[in-house]
């Protein structure tokens, strides 16, 4: 039988921290006969083990009028087993001198664990039973609800906060994308006790699971171990899933009239999905309109020369299934609307002129130059090995990145800036004293 077809598969290569030639990350794949995608990367500087895994739960599943149920259910996950209390749980963990973390995105639950070496079959043995026995008690998930309420309505207190959940409604109104990963407080009152054990059944299964492994243990060790204390934990259904609605809502201008000396607004549209060809082009591009900090012109325009705004910024934020571009600006009410102008303005510049050779090389050095910062810890290879699966990049993508970085050239910035900017389908959230602001459509 060729390898292709085996259950069984693995894959070893190097992946290439760019800044020093000699640190270099081997990185091997398989995926187990539950369904498991396992990648291990063998560190031997500390007697350490750290594990990210990824699990296709996230908020984008939650039934209707439920919303926050994948949150709730990743909250939940450490409150009890079939043989132990939440108590027990943390006793454990504190005994053994490891740190277990849950939380929950639009896309995928995770949990991170990290343990020493010598306790890692005690570590292994408690995740499995969480992703295999957990009860979720009653008075726990009422507890957590109310705690996630809490959280909800102190959000609203935050105009950075509102300003943001009111541009991803905009943004997405048909999408589970455009509402907030904890929900809303009705939504999660609605969520009765079988709610989370329902989700759990459903969604924790091995075949919709990545983990990412990176210490001192060997992927031949590490595998072993894996097929053995998770060989009770069962593959779900594997039909295939359809692409979630990511249809954008139309342009606009969104106010929420709040008691502020400051706004907090911010303009943007659509943007595309990480998978994107253009996705590296698009980055050197927004970099030099407002991802550059104080050398971006976002920044000189609108701080340096006017003193219009506290901070501003802008980013093109990139998921497996959409991607969003925003300006971010903090200002006087009174300079609210020329500050959106000025921003107006910059787009138009960038979309007719593209980028300097300056700020094209710039932007090029700072982006090569500062991405082995994302890969500088065990924690942070973990996590960034287990997105890179997720996001189906290919284990070599460290390696590509540079270089597709640096290929980036002034035609291309032009490109990007006349395809991917487009101030017709702008919308503005300004979360301001509306009286003052004075802000136009």
């Amino acid at each position: 039988m060729r390898n292709s077809l085996l259950l069984f598969s693995c894959l070893s290569l190097s992946v290439g921290v760019p800044a020093t030639a000699e640190a270099r990350i081997a990185v091997q794949r398989s995926v187990l006969e539950n369904g498991i995608v396992l990648l291990s990367s063998e560190q031997n500087t500390l007697p350490m083990v750290t594990l990210t895994l990824l699990i296709r739960a996230g908020s984008r599943y939650d039934p209707a009028a439920r919303e926050g149920l994948a949150n709730l259910t990743a909250r939940l996950l450490t409150y009890g087993t079939k043989t132990r209390s939440a108590v027990e749980i943390n006793e454990t963990l504190d005994f053994i001198g490891a740190s277990l973390s849950t939380a929950c995105s639009e896309d995928v639950a995770t949990l991170n664990l990290t343990v020493l070496k010598k306790d890692l079959d005690t570590g292994l043995s408690l995740l499995a039973e969480l992703l295999t026995e957990s009860i979720f008690p009653e008075q726990e998930i009422e507890r957590e609800k109310q705690s996630i309420i809490a959280s909800i309505r102190a959000k609203y207190e935050e105009p950075g906060e509102v300003a943001q959940m009111k541009f991803m409604e905009a943004l997405f109104p048909q999408s589970r994308y455009g509402r907030p990963v904890e929900g809303t407080a009705d939504s999660v009152r609605a969520i009765t006790g079988d709610g989370p054990v329902e989700f759990y059944r459903q969604y924790y299964r091995p075949n919709r699971a990545i983990l990412a492994v990176v210490g001192n243990i060997t992927h031949q060790e590490m595998t072993q171990r894996i097929s053995t204390v998770f060989q009770s934990w069962k593959k779900g259904p594997t039909a295939d899933e359809a692409p979630p609605s990511v249809l954008p809502g139309p342009s606009r201008l969104v106010r929420i009239d709040q008691n502020l000396t400051q706004a907090n607004i911010i303009v943007g549209h659509v943007g595309v999905p990480r998978s994107h060809p253009d996705y590296y082009a698009i980055q050197v591009m927004n970099y030099v309109l407002g991802g550059g900090g104080f050398s971006s012109r976002l920044m000189d325009s609108i701080r340096n020369e006017r003193g219009l705004a506290y901070s501003v910024y802008s980013s093109f934020g990139a998921e497996k299934f959409f991607g969003t571009f925003q300006i971010v600006m903090q200002t006087k009410n009174e300079s609210a609307g020329e500050a959106i102008r000025i921003a107006r303005e910059e787009i138009q510049k960038i979309r007719e002129k593209g980028a300097s050779r300056e700020e094209l090389n710039a932007a090029k050095d700072f982006l090569v130059g500062s991405f082995p910062l994302r890969i500088d810890t065990n924690r942070k290879v973990a996590s960034f090995l287990a997105q890179v699966e997720f996001l189906e990049l290919g284990l070599d993508y460290p390696d590509r990145y540079p270089n597709l970085i640096r290929a980036v050239t002034q035609e291309d910035v032009l490109r990007a800036a006349r395809r991917y900017l487009d101030p017709e389908k702008l919308i503005v959230v300004a979360v301001a004293d509306q009286g003052k602001a004075g802000i136009q459509q």
